[in-house]
């Protein structure tokens, strides 16, 4: 993991670096003592060289993913260090299992806008070290740092399958069934109460279904438990970072498709199951807001009580939400009568 001086050595005597601090108190210490214990893989070299090394086995084929969070746009300022951490690395794991890749490495850029403190540092790495733990993927590199902006995190994740295996946007075909994993809509809940505590008791939620929606939203599940079922069985799939509908029709786009969702049929969790019965135009608030990190397949009708029971013993609910229809693009969302929802967005989006 190089500091942003690449030809100086990871072990140079402390010498000023024109900020007051020394080499070995600033970037050098920070990859020593914080980031190379997570680079467990030989890959890596120790992170004392300026990139990985990496050994492909004979039949596979990468995928490469490339995320960045920033501060204020992706989590909140003051949102705790380890769900910071958690959340960088695990949205980047979610594109690989919508390939239906197999986590393997991962490189992680941190660009920081003041020396942060040993404890920030040492939840943040907890946090990085926990997706690692639940997926099986390991740092080999990155860089670290200073920016005059927000503070920004980049990881470049690689995932492995075998080769022609991948799962792409592209497949998609007329009558195929449409799913989706887990649940919709938590994460932006969670959003609105952290920036509106007073919502959850508007809403009728106990604490915990409060806590369980800012969870959602800070620490977003990764689904890839589900790769080999996509593999086995999906035409098409991909990760609901923007938004169920925009991310649907992005699909579709690139299938040369066009889809049906039903509402009614979107899965919800038991707190936003009561915030939207208090409220009702949230649900589409909810199936066009960013940061669920779920995932979207399209399959042919016969692979379609397969894809759930493979789901189910990999752990993970997915739903049937709708249908794949002949068109170029187009997501229409009904009502229990077949009425087409009017949407004031599709998606999140940053410009």
């Amino acid at each position: 993991m190089k500091n942003g001086r690449k030809n100086s050595p990871v072990r140079a005597p402390a010498v000023p670096d024109g900020r007051g601090k020394s080499e070995t108190s600033g970037e050098f210490a920070i990859i020593a003592r914080y980031f190379a214990p997570l680079a467990t893989n030989p890959a890596a070299l120790g992170l004392l060289d300026d990139a990985a090394v990496l050994s492909i086995p004979e039949g596979q084929e990468l995928v490469a993913t490339c995320d960045t969070i920033i501060a204020g746009v992706h989590f909140l300022t003051n949102d705790p260090p380890d769900t910071v951490g958690y959340k960088a690395l695990s949205v980047s794991l979610s594109d690989l299992a919508a390939k239906g890749a197999r986590p393997y490495v991962y490189l992680l850029s941190v660009a920081l806008p003041d020396l942060p403190k040993p404890p920030w540092l040492e939840a943040f790495v907890m946090g990085l070290q926990m997706a690692q733990e639940r997926s099986g993927i390991e740092l080999v590199g990155g860089d670290t740092c200073a920016t005059l902006g927000p503070l920004t995190i980049t990881v470049t994740a690689i995932g492995m399958l075998p080769q022609g295996e991948s799962v792409l946007r592209r497949g998609a075909m007329g009558g195929d069934r449409l799913y989706v994993s887990g649940t919709i809509g938590d994460a932006a809940l969670g959003l609105k109460l952290l920036r509106a505590p007073w919502l959850e008791v508007e809403w009728g939620l106990s604490p915990d279904e409060g806590a369980f929606l800012v969870d959602r939203y800070r620490c977003p599940s990764a689904r890839t438990a589900l790769a080999l079922p996509l593999r086995q069985c999906a035409r098409a799939a991909i990760d609901v970072s923007d938004g169920l509908v925009g991310d649907t029709a992005k699909l579709c786009t690139a299938s040369g498709v066009s889809a049906t969702i039903e509402a009614a049929r979107v899965p919800l969790s038991s707190p936003a199951a009561k915030a939207v019965a208090k409220k009702r135009e949230l649900l589409a608030e909810l199936i066009t807001a960013g940061d669920d990190y779920e995932i979207v397949a399209a399959m042919e009708a016969s692979h379609a009580s397969g894809f759930e029971k493979e789901a189910q013993d990999h752990g993970v609910t997915v739903t049937a939400i709708g249908e794949v229809v002949a068109g170029s693009g187009e997501v229409t969302v009904v009502d229990k009568e077949g009425r087409p929802l009017k949407l004031d967005r599709t998606g999140f989006t940053h410009f």
